[in-house]
């Protein structure tokens, strides 16, 4: 049997079954429109009530977009690339091509027509093809709006059936449905959703996406030419791609012209030139989707997703297909700044990373978050982990404000002088292991510090010594929790308890896995006088019609519920910041690199054992930003320390971001707190310890990659005055 007769015999047996079901339809739903008032009545109210919400839901939804702060695109979202346009948003011509060749009756059937269906059976027998579409407009728009919302294979399934009692039984369905649909909503609501759901073929769902796709204009600009072949599209998309297939859409097209010229809708010399011509094919480009395609900040908008699905609870199919609009807190200028800064120091994909991480004080805003590698692919030099949230190395000195914050509270003093002779002090508290805990400094420090000197300098052995006096790790840690850090995120980070439980004098060193992201939070505390705020990437979740999306409880979402005032005293946060001022500031600070003239900036600089991580952390009181630099992957000497690398990524970063933005300084210093304490006694006579390994310019000895005193958490080896790296400590 020749392809044509088989086509044939299919397309009889179609039309026998449509006689089948226009019998029944005549039978069992037109009658009562032929029975009076009161039947037309009843029956006009059973159909109402049997539309499914899908039907009576402003269907379909758009793609999702995920915004910057200044509300420029990051990229959407969609199972089904769909952009709903109005019906004053498409063309007239578009509309009348669509009409002619899928439903010429459209205008006067109330969402059935048989003797359109009888027609298009006829016509498309004899002409050995699909000339003509069978079902109404109508009909159609509750097919594929059943199709396209169907959450199960068998809902799926139910909606194109075509074989026995099923599939008669969905097309009574239908009909049912496009009468329903009919008494319910306007023709040019119908039409409008149909252009708004059909599919088009390469992905585009929707007469805007198709217009962008294969002409990239918008539907409201579409020509003749251009609605004749996207008419045409409608029944064979792939069959009849003018990408693909230019010839058969080249049929198709003069088909749907033919269509439009016997109808009376276009002239003998519209058909005559445009059936002449090929098609114009200008191909746009495919819209971002995912993160993956973000146009900035694609790690930002992996962490953002994260947070609304993790955080605020919608799934990822709810947001595929919800048309959301997300409006996040990512600074597009800060982001740009802070990718160029990472990687004028760090190329793309180097077995170093380099993290920025940017948040808002008072506010929690994350601004950016930048890494010297690309997001989600699969090139070497791609990453799929948010390293910017991952806790999985020490960040050096940057705790030892922890520890002063702590010390503060508990009554002593920024005037505590405490004096550690020879740059060496062994703890009179805490233990490596069963043997003593002794550290050194990277360097040549003066025998007796205060506070202020200590944190400037970032003296190892002055905070070991602080920490003795405060008598347990508990207070420096607790104070970190209410500063923002969290240390249960992560396999290899242990829960504040057990730090706390195992007495860990490294603590003070930074020898715990620390999330960037919370290492710059912490120091937002500061400079918010002592607010601390749950970090958020999201500002705003609105639905399709633009309005804020609501919980279960009815109230918006997103709440903007994440600062706890005073979380730390406010003099204390004042007078640390005051101090950490030196840092950048002044000459013998480890953090020098990182000023920016014109902005009061404070600042600390860590390095973890073994400079297997470096970091830096400054703010003001606008702005708070980290920037750690390791090996993801394994153990390695960074080279440098934390007022290296760390400090200069950072100030390539904001010092272009803050060339035209003022900020504030920071509040006065409490004087009480600034010139309080009381010298500390000389320390007892140390018990001589077993030799110790090398810190760094701000590590302890017996941390390791865990941090800890206890058994298997111990020394790597060296002395730290035999290292030629601690000879010229200028960090």
């Amino acid at each position: 049997m020749s392809e044509n007769a088989a086509f044939r015999t299919r397309t009889l047996a179609k039309l026998a079954a449509t006689i089948l079901v226009a019998g029944a339809l005549l039978a069992g739903l037109l009658l009562p429109w032929v029975g009076g008032t009161g039947l037309v009545a009843r029956n006009s109210a059973s159909l109402l009530d049997a539309l499914p919400v899908e039907l009576t839901d402003e269907t379909p939804a758009g793609n999702s977009k995920v915004l910057a702060a200044d509300g420029s695109l990051i990229t959407n979202l969609f199972t089904n690339n769909r952009t709903p346009v109005r019906a004053d948003e498409i063309s007239d011509v578009m509309k009348q091509a669509l009409v002619d060749i899928e439903d010429s009756r459209f205008y006067d059937h109330n969402g059935l027509d048989v003797e359109g269906t009888f027609r298009a059976l006829v016509t498309n027998v004899a002409a050995g093809s699909v000339r003509e579409g069978g079902s109404t407009i109508t009909q159609q728009l509750v097919k594929q709006t059943l199709l396209q919302t169907a959450t199960s294979a068998d809902e799926r399934n139910a909606a194109v059936e075509q074989e026995g009692v099923s599939g008669l039984s969905r097309k009574l369905r239908e009909a049912r449905l496009a009468l329903a649909l009919e008494e319910t909503y306007d023709k040019d609501e119908i039409l409008t959703r149909y252009l708004n759901i059909v599919y088009f073929g390469r992905g585009a769902y929707g007469i805007q996406a198709a217009a962008q796709k294969y002409f990239s204009v918008n539907a409201a600009d579409l020509t003749l030419p251009q609605a004749a072949v996207l008419a045409g599209l409608v029944q064979s998309p792939g069959e009849d791609d003018p990408i693909t297939n230019p010839e058969n859409a080249v049929n198709r097209r003069n088909q749907v012209l033919s269509r439009m010229n016997n109808l009376g809708h276009i002239s003998d010399a519209e058909l005559a030139e445009i059936s002449a011509q090929p098609i114009a094919v200008v191909e746009g480009q495919d819209p971002p989707n995912g993160c993956i395609d973000a146009t900035i900040g694609g790690f930002f908008c992996a962490y953002a997703l994260q947070y609304v699905t993790g955080t605020l609870g919608l799934s990822p199919q709810e947001i595929d297909n919800g048309g959301y609009t997300i409006q996040t807190t990512l600074r597009p200028d800060l982001q740009a700044h802070g990718d160029q800064a990472v990687l004028n120091t760090l190329p793309m994909g180097d077995e170093l990373a380099g993290v920025f991480t940017a948040i808002a004080p008072g506010s929690g805003q994350v601004l950016a978050m930048s890494v010297n590698r690309r997001y989600g692919c699969s090139d070497p030099d791609c990453e799929s982990v948010v390293l910017n949230t991952v806790a999985s190395k020490g960040a050096g000195s940057t705790y030892k404000v922890f520890t002063a914050a702590a010390a503060l509270e508990a009554g002593l003093g920024a005037g505590t002088t405490i004096s550690t002779p020879g740059n060496t002090y062994t703890s009179r508290v805490y233990k490596n292991g069963g043997r003593p805990y002794s550290i050194g400094n990277a360097g040549n420090y003066p025998d007796t510090l205060d506070m202020v000197g200590a944190l400037i300098r970032s003296s190892n052995t002055y905070f070991l010594a602080l920490e003795d006096r405060l008598g347990s790790v508990e207070g420096p840690v607790r104070m970190s929790e209410r500063m923002g850090m969290t240390y249960d995120q992560a396999p290899n980070q242990d829960p504040a308890d057990q730090i706390i439980e195992e007495n860990r004098g490294s603590f003070t060193l930074g020898a715990e896995a620390t999330s960037p992201l919370d290492l710059a939070n912490a120091y937002a505390t500061l400079g918010a006088q002592g607010t601390r705020c749950t970090p958020t990437p999201v500002v705003q979740i609105l639905d399709r019609a633009g309005q804020p999306l609501t919980g279960d409880d009815g109230q918006p979402l997103v709440k903007n519920d994440n600062c706890t005032p005073e979380s730390v005293p406010p003099a204390i946060a004042n007078t640390l910041s005051k101090i950490l001022v030196g840092d950048v500031a002044n000459p013998e600070g480890t953090g020098t690199r990182a000023a920016i003239a014109g902005h009061e900036i404070a600042g600390k600089t860590g390095t973890a054992q073994g400079r297997d991580s470096v970091a830096f952390v400054g703010f003001m009181p606008e702005y708070a930003a980290s920037v750690m630099v390791f090996n993801p992957k394994t153990k390695q000497d960074v080279g440098g320390f934390g007022g290296n690398m760390p400090a200069t990524i950072w100030r390539n970063a904001m010092a272009p971001f803050l060339a035209d933005k003022p900020t504030s300084p920071f509040p006065p210093a409490d004087e009480g707190l600034l010139n309080g304490g009381r010298p500390a006694p000389p320390p007892p006579p140390a018990p001589s310890p077993a030799p110790v390994p090398a810190p760094t310019e701000e590590q302890p000895t017996n941390p390791g990659e865990g941090g800890g005193q206890g058994e298997g958490r111990g020394n790597e080896g060296g002395d730290p005055f035999d290292d030629p790296f601690f000879d010229d400590e200028d960090d």
